[in-house]
């Protein structure tokens, strides 16, 4: 009975810890990608432009940004920034444009 106690007291630490170091999309997307979104295609908001787009998926986006397409380098020209990052940053984006 102890050690299923204290299996489950790890796990919620485990999840807790996890949780809090969960990306931030907006909080990535304000530091990162406003710059470029808010002045040049596609900007976030825009319905229309982000359609085709959306209709790929979360996840083809996100390889796009990792790996840079047109104009916008990879990561959006931040190197550092985590593939969580970059997806977080992404849905963010993606909610904002429905």
């Amino acid at each position: 009975m102890r050690l299923s106690i204290l299996g489950c007291a790890v796990a919620s630490v485990f999840i807790v810890a996890t949780g809090a170091q969960a990306a931030d999309g907006k909080a990535v997307y304000d530091k990162d990608c406003a710059g470029c979104h808010k002045m040049m295609a596609p900007k976030t908001g825009d319905k229309a432009a982000w359609a085709p787009l959306i209709k790929t998926g979360v996840d083809a986006m996100t390889a796009n940004v990792i790996k840079g397409k047109g104009m916008m380098p990879a990561r959006g020209g931040h190197a550092d920034l985590s593939d969580a990052d970059t997806k977080a940053a992404v849905e963010y984006m993606v909610d904002q444009s429905k």
